[in-house]
C-alpha cells in the first residue's frame, strides 16, 4: 500500500492545516440530558435574557436593537461595579485594604469595558437614530438608577436627584440609602485616620450626604503618603488606585459625551436635560480631588 503514499499525504496535510473539524471535537463524556440537570441556559436564565428587548418603533427599526442591548449591557456591568464598590467600602470599614484594592481593580477593567462599548453604538448614524428616537418618549440614560448609584458611591452626591425616582419605591429606597452612607474615599480617608494618618476632623465628620469637597488641610497627608512611599507602600498604591478610577470613569464619560455628539450634535436629550452641553459639565466633577491636588505639590520649589 506504500504506492499511496504520495496521494494521501499531501491530504493529510491539508486537513492539518485547516485544524480539526466540529466532529472531531465531540467526546462521548460530553453531558447531553439536561432534563433534570441545570444547564448553561438555565443558570444564565436566557430565556428571560434574552427575551428582555423589546423595540418600540413601527415599523419596527433594525437599528433599535443594537440601541437597546447597549444600554441593557451596561445596565448589567454597572451591577457589577456597584457590587465591587460596595464591597470596597465594607472591607475598608473593616480595615482590610488589599481585599478592597482588588475589588477597584475588578471594576477598573469593566470601566475599560464600558468605555470601548461606546464604539458599538458610535456606529449608529444620525440618519438611522432619527427614524425611532421619537418612539423613546422621555426615557434618557439620565435616569439609570443604577449610574447614580455609581456616583454616589464615589462621592458625587446630590439629593435633588432623588426626584427622577419617585415613581420607582425600589430604586429611590437604595439611592437614599447610598446617600446618607459614607462614601468609597469617606471610608479610605477614615481607613488613614485609624491607621494613624492626620486626617482632619473636619473631613472625617463632614456631612456625608452632601457631594464631596476639597480640604486644604487633607493635602499634605496625601503628600506624606507620596513622598514617603516606601514606608507607606499600601496605602501609596491605593491613593493611585483611586485615581486610575477616576481616570477612567472621566474616559466613560468623554466617550458618552462623543458619541451623543456625533448622534444627535446639539439636540435636547430625550430626558429633558440640555444633551451634550449636560455631559460637558460632568467632565469638571471630581471625586478625589486631593490625589490630583497633591500632583502640583510634589516636587514644587
Amino acid at each position: 500500500m506504500t504506492h499511496d503514499a504520495p496521494e494521501t499525504e499531501p491530504a493529510r496535510r491539508a486537513v492539518a492545516a485547516v485544524g480539526p473539524s466540529s466532529a472531531d471535537r465531540y467526546e462521548e463524556s460530553i453531558v447531553t440530558d439536561f432534563a433534570r440537570r441545570m444547564s448553561y441556559s438555565s443558570y444564565l436564565d436566557l430565556e428571560r435574557l434574552l427575551s428582555a428587548q423589546h423595540p418600540v418603533s413601527h415599523p419596527e427599526h433594525h437599528d433599535e436593537l443594537l440601541f437597546i442591548v447597549q444600554h441593557q449591557t451596561t445596565e448589567l456591568w454597572l451591577k457589577l461595579v456597584l457590587h465591587e464598590l460596595t464591597d470596597a467600602c465594607t472591607l475598608l470599614r473593616d480595615d482590610l485594604l488589599q481585599p478592597a484594592l482588588k475589588r477597584i481593580a475588578r471594576v477598573k477593567h469593566i470601566q475599560r469595558t464600558l468605555t470601548e462599548q461606546w464604539s458599538v453604538l458610535a456606529t449608529l448614524t444620525p440618519t438611522e437614530y432619527a427614524q425611532f428616537r421619537g418612539f423613546l418618549g422621555n426615557s434618557s440614560g439620565f435616569q439609570s438608577w443604577q449610574y447614580r448609584a455609581v456616583e454616589f458611591t464615589l462621592g458625587n452626591k446630590d439629593a435633588r436627584m432623588l426626584r427622577v425616582f419617585e415613581s420607582d419605591a425600589g430604586a429611590h429606597e437604595l439611592l437614599e440609602g447610598i446617600l446618607r452612607a459614607p462614601t468609597l474615599y469617606d471610608e479610605f480617608l477614615r481607613y488613614l485616620a485609624r491607621a494613624g494618618f492626620a486626617v482632619p476632623p473636619a473631613v472625617l465628620d463632614r456631612d456625608v450626604t452632601q457631594a464631596y469637597r476639597m480640604s486644604d488641610e487633607l493635602v499634605p497627608v496625601i503628600v506624606g503618603i507620596y513622598e514617603n512611599a516606601d514606608e507607606h507602600w499600601s496605602e501609596y498604591e491605593a491613593c493611585e488606585e483611586l485615581v486610575d478610577l477616576e481616570d477612567n470613569f472621566q474616559l466613560w464619560r468623554f466617550r458618552h459625551l462623543k458619541t451623543v455628539q456625533r448622534t444627535i450634535g446639539m439636540k435636547t436629550g430625550t430626558g429633558g436635560s440640555s444633551g451634550a452641553p449636560f455631559l460637558q459639565k460632568a467632565l469638571d466633577i471630581t471625586f478625589f480631588p486631593e490625589l490630583y491636588a497633591v500632583r502640583t505639590q510634589i516636587g514644587a520649589s
